[in-house]
């Protein structure tokens, strides 16, 4: 499940900022502020998905450093105050741009406005701030993450010829809008298979804050007081790896199939091994290309390349976007994952790993 910066001399006792490329570097004044090109970036955890230090920091400051820009990324760590407090940091310091990915709408909504007030530009990243102001979004198309993990879940069932399969669902947080773009798609799949019969609706939940403590708590709730569950449509990794652990203490894993996404490491030694179904891979490297692209065009204030508009409907506003297109991984294309790049065969295949990356055609 589905689903994005600065050079500030401030630290806020969270991950450590990623330092940028100094002053002299080619890549732009301002045609208007006669400016060097300043960009902040927030993000949001490093709980809810292994993908934000691992994958995006990387691929954004990469980025970043190729474009000749000064950049600074901080973590709020899951924390509000943190966020506004790291968000006043950025903008004290002259950022040009400012790139966040929210951990609500309210939160992100007031340092978008502030950020707005004081004459920044924005970027919504990865999560659409709902009544917001961000000029740009960018994020894959989570409906169709979403869609890509119910039919999945459907595959995996039919390819064990489950027979009337008690289906759970473990959904994000419900703070976030992602989860909810994550859930049309996934239901629209499921939802037919519910009323023909062929699939029986069980337990479904959110998860406050896609925290995995919680959706163990909630998946071992689901378990006691349906004993009988077939499939589990968790909504990312870090929700699948949750119910797969509750499953293994009961000698069921394998025999239930799990969905997930963001394709972590964890997920895909998961599916490897035949404990979960399968992931969705979105490429953040292009998601990170695109946002760093579209914030230096924002810090020389020129308009920047979009593919689509998404409808905000608590702001009654279109906004320009760049999605980005996820793709579907099972056992037989993990290995597209790591020849991508977003993983390393080292990182996958360690100990017990290796003879299945082996037999999964990963060298």
């Amino acid at each position: 499940m589905r689903k994005g910066l600065l050079l500030t001399a401030a630290s806020v006792a969270l991950v450590s900022s990623l330092a940028a490329c100094d002053d002299s570097s080619p890549g732009g004044t301002d045609s208007g502020s006669h400016a060097k090109p300043k960009i902040g970036v927030i993000l949001p955890d490093s709980k809810s998905s292994a993908r934000w230090e691992t994958a995006d920091r990387k691929y954004l400051s990469e980025a970043f450093k190729a474009a000749g820009v000064e950049f600074d990324i901080q973590n709020a760590q899951n924390d509000k105050q943190q966020f506004q407090t790291i968000a006043d940091q950025m903008i004290t310091s002259g950022v040009n741009v400012l790139v966040i990915v929210n951990l609500d709408s309210g939160t992100g909504k007031a340092v978008l406005d502030k950020a707005k007030a004081q004459g920044v530009a924005t970027i919504d990243y990865d999560r659409l701030t709902l009544g917001g102001s961000a000029q740009y979004y960018v994020s894959f198309d989570n409906t169709e993450v979403g869609k890509l993990q119910g039919e999945g879940l459907s595959k995996c069932l039919s390819d064990m010829k489950a027979k009337k399969p008690i289906v759970a669902t473990l959904n994000g947080s419900p703070t976030d809008n992602n989860a909810t773009l994550l859930a049309a798609g996934y239901n629209g799949v499921l939802d037919p298979k519910y009323k023909s019969g062929d699939y029986v609706k069980g337990p479904d939940q959110s998860v406050p804050d896609w925290d995995s403590a919680e959706a163990s708590t909630i998946f071992e709730q689901m378990l006691t007081s349906e004993p009988q569950i077939g499939g589990v449509l968790a909504a990312n990794d870090t929700l699948g790896n949750a119910a797969i652990a509750i499953l293994r203490k009961q000698h069921r894993n394998g025999e239930v199939p799990v969905t997930g996404q963001d394709a972590t490491v964890q997920a895909l030694q998961n599916i490897l091994a035949g404990d979960q179904c399968m992931t969705v891979y979105k490429a953040v490297k292009k998601e990170a290309d695109a946002t760093v692209k579209l914030a230096v065009s924002l810090a020389k204030a020129e308009k920047g390349d979009t593919n689509a508009t998404v409808e905000d409907p608590e702001g009654k506003r279109k906004v320009p976007s760049v999605l980005e297109t996820p793709v579907a991984i099972y056992k037989d294309n993990v290995k597209d994952v790591v020849d991508d790049g977003y993983v390393t065969k080292e990182q996958l295949c360690p100990g017990k790993y290796a003879a299945l990356c082996a037999k999964a055609g990963i060298k």
